[in-house]
């Protein structure tokens, strides 16, 4: 199985399965003297970690990373950093059943019919465990990034669940870090539960969600025109994660239903001599280059396919069968993408700025007024 990795100077590799003794990332391209310890992945790696409360999986993995090259007396060396995640908790015994027979919504039909063999424990190498690795990697660009651009911040959090909603009339940045769900508005925490909750015990389902992550305080021009947008690889990179089916960069699909005078984002000089945007419908990039706004990227997660009802399906032999996935899943997997979609993004922008100073060198070129 080739393309394992993603990025143009900071490039990242993952390895390993859900049921395996370990995964992890060989991250590249890291710039050396970045400050680096365990504990500053390990941050990001528990806000992903399963079984921390009942509206994700039960399967209680510490996911405690361990950095074992590329870092000497706490800093960067700027050679290959490898990092790996011991799994502990796994039940492979759950997936006897399924070996073969192809779970419908899964990977499994696909990589059969692909590579003509498959792990069917946890869905091997399919399986959104895989994230748990993505998220060290973006550990590692977030210190780099602090290092390098002080003051950017990356901020991921929900914006609808199945039929629920966010109000965004209530948005509260402050409330994102404090509920399971990363939602903006604390009032609707209790519904959003009382809601996953009533379609996983009562109604033996999943549901889908929507992610939204913003990007504040990054650099003018990071990005390049046709092939190499910002945009392009922000939105692959979101596409890459498990169960994503849909990316939207700013006003992303709903800008099919303005006019020209409603999505444009007139443009004015600021006191500071800098320009200042009357909106922000294009998510803070221009032509595939960033324009010193907030960017925006949104992604959709379908609802997880592993559950308890009963689904038609077939086996390796053709002969029709119906399934019942056991074992222990998220009812909603949007709940643990917000993390992944915020890794993903660090990786994206650390390696777009150090493209960008590779051709350009600090700051952009062009002056204004």
């Amino acid at each position: 199985m080739s393309m394992n990795s993603f990025g143009h100077i900071f490039r990242v590799t993952t390895w390993g399965e859900s049921h395996g003794p370990a995964l992890g990332a060989t991250v590249d391209g890291c710039p050396p003297g970045v400050p680096l310890e365990a504990e500053m992945l390990q941050v990001w790696l528990d806000k992903r970690r399963p079984g921390q409360n009942k509206n994700t999986t039960a399967r209680n993995e510490p996911d405690q990373v361990r950095i074992l090259s590329g870092v000497y007396e706490g800093q960067t060396t700027g050679t290959p950093i490898q990092l790996m995640i011991e799994n502990t908790d796994q039940r492979s015994k759950d997936y006897g059943e399924i070996e073969k027979t192809f779970r419908p919504g899964h990977a499994d039909i696909t990589y059969w019919q692909k590579y003509g063999i498959r792990d069917p424990r946890g869905g091997g190498r399919s399986s959104a465990r895989e994230t748990a690795a993505r998220v060290a990697a973006g550990g590692v660009a977030r210190e780099a990034l602090k290092a390098l651009v002080p003051g950017l911040e990356i901020k991921g959090y929900m914006t609808q669940m199945g039929e629920k909603h966010l109000d965004r009339s209530k948005f509260d940045w402050d409330a994102i870090d404090n509920n399971a769900f990363w939602l903006p508005d604390a009032s609707a925490v209790q519904e959003w539960e009382d809601y996953l909750q009533f379609l996983r015990v009562k109604e033996n389902d999943s549901v889908g969600a929507a992610i939204e992550v913003v990007v504040r305080g990054a650099p003018v021009g990071l990005g390049a025109p046709v092939y190499a947008k910002l945009d392009t690889d922000l939105a692959a990179a979101m596409m890459s994660i498990n169960a994503v089916k849909g990316v939207e960069i700013g006003e992303g699909m709903a800008a099919a239903g303005l006019r020209g005078t409603e999505n444009a984002d007139e443009i004015f000089l600021g006191n500071d001599g800098k320009p200042v945007f009357s909106s922000n419908h294009a998510g803070g990039i221009l032509g595939g280059i960033s324009s010193g706004q907030d960017i925006v990227v949104r992604f959709a997660v379908k609802p997880t396919s592993s559950i308890l009802t009963p689904r038609q399906s077939i086996t390796k032999t053709g002969e029709s069968i119906e399934v019942i996935t056991k074992g222990r899943h998220d009812p909603c997997v949007g709940i643990r993408a917000v993390p992944v979609g915020e890794a993903m993004a660090a990786c994206v922008i650390l390696d777009h700025l150090m493209l960008h100073r590779a051709q350009i060198g600090e700051g952009p070129r062009g002056q204004i007024g």
